[in-house]
């Protein structure tokens, strides 16, 4: 479980800011560069859709880090607001009896 009380940054936040700004890119030139729909990319670095695996591939290829990086990114995102969502004291258990 993720113990932190700030919500993660949105991985799109980081693609937008770190990755195309720091770089002076713009979405068009990224997405023609990773050969998706430009609607595609601006729903991510907009924070309305995350990051694919598939996308994670060609992020890491372009921008010479992991895709591991851009997965992680994602997960820890939505892993944040599922603990936040879930209430883990209605659920049962089923732990194994020793």
């Amino acid at each position: 479980m993720l113990k932190r009380g700030l919500a993660p940054v949105h991985p799109g936040e980081i693609l937008r800011e770190d990755f195309i700004k720091e770089r002076n890119l713009t979405i068009t030139e990224v997405a023609k560069g990773l050969n998706i729909a430009r609607a595609n990319l601006s729903a991510v670095v907009n924070e309305r859709a995350g990051i694919s695996p598939e996308l994670a591939v060609k992020l890491s290829e372009a921008f010479g880090n992991t895709a591991q990086f851009w997965v992680n990114l994602q997960k820890n995102y939505e892993l944040w607001y599922a603990e936040k969502k879930v209430n883990r004291k209605s659920i049962q258990h089923f732990a194994q009896a020793s």
